[in-house]
């Protein structure tokens, strides 16, 4: 019986119903046209007459914010609630540090403005500052990890909001528990566990990235597990060069597994964590994208730039996406020690053939890829963030990974604007198919083109629901 928000386990939210909108954090830092940020409301219902459009634009009160992921009041965390309700979509700002608390429930298809959390509080309260994730927990509060201090340099505290007056509580880690960066962070209270990782020195990533920062040890490469009940840091996992900025930290589904995927960017590695036999936890690299040698780049090597990672709500498959070489893969996790690439395809990236960089040496591929065109436009960009039908049969990328990277990789994007694509999934045998029907092209909307970043759908999905 369905009591609170969400559903009753990963397997019953594969059943949930075919999306119909989704929320878009559309950016506009970077960019050079001076207006605010935005939440955009898109249609991607095929049967609806606004297929494929942007329906409505929140745009915040501020300029220069950075929105970038989003979570919610309640997910499936809280499903044993019947008090809770999912209403509230938490939109932390990753440059200004404020939050904003925005109401989908009156309207979905009209958000509005309800609070906004100032940098102030964060930086008062809890001496922390640039929030990254939010995730709900089943106590009903919001935990919102961050990547700095209010000067810049590098903490990986968390940040406690009150689930329904949305004030800052405070801070979650206890005190000087904090990382030495932060980004994401996933929770397994089965297993008492929650893992969280590292990006970089915000005043060092802010505009730009240069590899000489990673040499100076302004970028992490470890991952950090902590006692979900007591706060306390237990062990930090350094994953070494090949594990150098580690992202996106994905659980297996299951509330009962005690293992999990990170994917690390700079590299182009997948490290599995899991638990040991004596209680601990160790990592172990379990895939890597062979970096490529180029001519007419910025580097002599080119790296695939794992940014994104999201795992099937049956723990079947495991997507990400490479933002340097431009393509999506599916790998089959059934032996999640022994990932099996059955699916790939290429939307965009830095080594198309009709670019400047010419590959020399190339692992993988015979020949580089062509430019994708979906509905007469070529894809600008390369495929970024990632989101996945409740299903599994349909995998959505937008091509924005932050406005001052954008800017420096792929300058195209900026005058352009991103672009949101679908892919259909064979759930079955695997395999990746551009739907050649599909494209939002936020390039043509109404204050300039735009980047947007993650997708969120109004009734949860597999990288903001934790099942406890």
């Amino acid at each position: 019986i369905g009591c609170g928000p969400g559903y009753k386990s990963p397997l019953d939210a594969m059943k949930g119903p075919r999306e119909e909108i989704v929320y878009v954090p559309c950016i506009y830092r970077n960019t050079n046209i001076e207006k605010p940020d935005y939440l955009a409301t898109v249609d991607v219902d095929p049967k609806s007459a606004n297929y494929c459009k942007v329906i409505h634009r929140l745009p915040m009160p501020n300029l220069k914010d950075e929105l970038h992921h989003s979570g919610w009041n309640s997910c499936s965390s809280c499903f044993g609630d019947p008090s809770k309700t999912r209403n509230r979509l938490i939109l932390p700002s990753l440059i200004s540090s404020r939050i904003y608390v925005v109401d989908v429930g009156t309207d979905p298809r009209a958000p509005r403005l309800h609070k906004v959390v100032e940098p102030s509080e964060l930086f008062w309260k809890c001496g922390l500052a640039n929030p990254h994730t939010s995730h709900c927990l089943g106590s009903g509060q919001i935990m919102i990890s961050t990547m700095g201090d209010p000067y810049g340099n590098g903490n990986g505290g968390f940040v406690l909001l009150d689930g329904e007056t949305f004030e800052v509580i405070g801070n979650w880690e206890l005190p000087g528990e904090a990382a030495p960066f932060g980004y994401d962070f996933w929770y397994q209270p089965r297993h008492n566990v929650m893992i969280s990782t590292e990006w970089g020195a915000p005043k060092v990533l802010a505009n730009g990235f240069n590899p000489n920062d990673v040499k100076a040890g302004h970028y992490g490469q470890s991952i950090h597990v902590w006692d979900w009940t007591t706060h306390k840091r237990l062990q930090s996992l350094d994953l070494g060069v090949a594990g150098a900025i580690p992202l996106e930290v994905r659980f297996l589904h299951n509330p009962d597994a005690a293992e999990g995927f990170v994917g690390c960017a700079l590299n182009g590695t997948v490290f599995r964590f899991y638990k040991t036999q004596k209680g601990d936890w160790a990592t172990e690299k379990v895939i890597g994208v062979p970096s490529k040698k180029v001519e007419g780049w910025i580097l002599p090597e080119m790296p695939s730039l794992i940014t994104d990672i999201l795992i099937s709500l049956d723990d079947r498959f495991l997507y990400f996406s490479n933002w340097l070489h431009g393509d999506i893969r599916q790998y089959d996790i059934t032996d999640t020690r022994n990932p099996r690439l059955v699916g790939q395809v290429f939307l965009g990236g830095s080594i198309l053939n009709d670019g400047l960089v010419k590959v020399t040496e190339d692992q993988e591929l015979d020949g580089q890829p062509s430019p994708c065109i979906i509905k007469g436009k070529r894809v600008p960009g390369s495929p970024q963030m990632l989101q996945l039908s409740l299903d599994g049969k349909r995998l959505y990328s937008t091509t924005s990974l932050y406005s001052a990277w954008d800017k420096q990789f792929y300058p195209d994007l900026i005058k352009e604007g991103s672009v949101m694509t679908q892919i259909d999934v064979d759930t079955v045998k695997g395999g990746l198919r551009v739907n050649p029907d599909f494209l939002v092209d936020f390039g043509r909307e109404p204050d300039g083109p735009a980047l947007a970043h993650e997708v969120r759908y109004p009734g949860g999905d597999c990288t903001s629901d934790i099942w406890i």
